[in-house]
């Protein structure tokens, strides 16, 4: 499609609505899902440092 105005590309021919709302959906849907894998990336590396710590001191405690 060729557009003569920058009014004319973001109407899309009547369906811009649709497709910048389809597209503004999908890029927060992303963010969203980035955030909260990075919140669960968090969650797993302090369960595994807490765990690791409790393995040494039990190591520890044998050792004794």
């Amino acid at each position: 499609m060729i557009w003569s105005s920058p009014a004319e590309f973001f109407a899309m021919g009547d369906y811009g609505t649709y497709v910048w709302g389809s597209l503004g959906v999908t890029i927060a849907v992303i963010y969203i899902e980035c955030f909260l894998l990075r919140q669960r990336r968090k969650g797993a590396l302090t369960q595994v440092k807490h765990e690791l710590s409790l393995d040494k001191r039990l190591l520890n405690e044998e050792s004794s």
